[in-house]
């Protein structure tokens, strides 16, 4: 996976993140754990501690 493919999962990632914020839905928290795998999967570290270093 390519360093702006990544970007663009992180950046699908925050968003999705902001939506569950507003509303609690089985889809969303389902897709946001897709996401979080995938990252795992790719760069062998977690999107939550990313995220956490980046902030």
């Amino acid at each position: 996976m390519k360093k702006s493919e990544i970007r663009k999962l992180i950046a699908k990632y925050k968003e999705i993140k902001l939506k569950t914020q507003k509303i609690q839905n089985e889809k969303i928290l389902e897709k946001l754990k897709e996401i979080e795998h995938e990252y795992f999967h790719e760069t062998g570290r977690t999107l939550q501690l990313d995220l956490k270093e980046v902030t």
